[in-house]
C-alpha cells in the first residue's frame, strides 16, 4: 500500500486503497460526454489511472483508441477492448505521444508533491504537438462540506465521512461506500488547490488551462504552454 492510503471491504484492493469489485460496480457518469465534446473524433487516448474501465469502455464506444493505464494488474484484468499497461502513472515511458492524455479521478490532487509533479510530467511527455491533458479537479467544497452524503439512484451510498488536515496542505479523506450486500472504505491523502494554486502546479510542468470544461471548473483540458 502507497504510504496514508488504506481500503477494506470484498475483493483486491489497490495500493491506493481501491477495491476492485467496488470500481466495477460504479455507473458511469457524465464524463464521457464531456470529454468527448473537448476533444477531437476518433482521438488517440491515453488515459492514466483507467482502473477497471468504467470511461474506457464509453470512450471506445465513442469511436476513440485509448490505451489504458493503471498500476493494478487487478483492475487491468476487467479493461475490455483498449491495449492496457500496467505501471506506475509517474514513472510510465511509451516512447509514443497520444492526441489526448487523460488524468481523472482527481489524481492531479495526490498529496506527495513529487508523485503529483510525475503525474503531469508523464502527460506532458506523452503529449502529441497540439494535443491536449483533460484533467479532473476537486469541487470547491470537497474538503468543507464534510461530512457528506450522497444516495445514487442504483441503489447505495457514497459517504465523505472526514477529510483531516494532516500537514503541509495535504489532508487524509476517509470515504465509505455501502450497498445492500457489500460495505467499501478507503482512506487515501489529498492537497487541496485553490484555481490559482491549480493553476501554478500547472505551469511549473510547462502546461496552461487551454478551458474549464464544466460550468463547476472540475474539468479542465489543459494544453503546452508554449504551444
Amino acid at each position: 500500500m502507497r504510504e496514508g492510503y488504506e481500503g477494506t471491504g470484498p475483493g483486491a484492493i489497490t495500493p491506493d486503497g481501491c477495491a476492485v469489485e467496488l470500481y466495477s460496480r460504479l455507473p458511469v457518469g457524465k464524463e464521457p460526454d464531456i470529454i468527448a465534446a473537448a476533444v477531437p473524433a476518433g482521438a488517440r487516448i491515453l488515459e492514466l489511472g483507467s482502473g477497471v474501465g468504467r470511461m474506457t469502455h464509453p470512450l471506445l464506444e465513442r469511436g476513440f483508441t485509448v490505451t489504458a493505464v493503471d498500476e493494478s494488474a487487478a483492475m487491468l484484468e476487467r479493461v475490455r477492448g483498449a491495449r492496457t499497461v500496467c505501471s506506475p502513472i509517474e514513472s510510465l515511458d511509451l516512447g509514443e505521444t497520444f492526441d489526448v492524455v487523460m488524468l481523472a479521478s482527481f489524481l492531479v490532487h495526490t498529496g506527495d508533491r513529487e508523485v503529483q509533479r510525475g503525474f503531469l510530467r508523464t502527460c506532458v511527455k506523452h503529449l502529441a504537438p497540439g494535443g491536449s491533458v483533460l484533467m479532473q479537479r476537486e469541487g470547491a467544497d470537497y474538503h468543507s462540506n464534510v461530512p457528506r452524503e450522497r444516495v445514487d439512484p442504483t441503489g447505495f451510498t457514497v459517504r465523505i465521512v472526514s477529510s483531516e488536515p494532516i500537514g503541509d496542505g495535504v489532508h487524509s479523506v476517509h470515504a465509505t461506500y455501502e450497498f445492500p450486500d457489500a460495505i467499501w472504505t478507503q482512506t487515501f491523502r489529498v492537497r487541496p488547490m485553490s484555481q490559482e494554486e491549480f493553476e501554478e502546479v500547472l505551469a511549473e510542468s510547462g502546461l496552461r488551462v487551454d478551458k474549464y470544461l464544466t460550468e463547476d471548473g472540475i474539468w479542465v483540458r489543459a494544453v503546452l504552454a508554449d504551444g
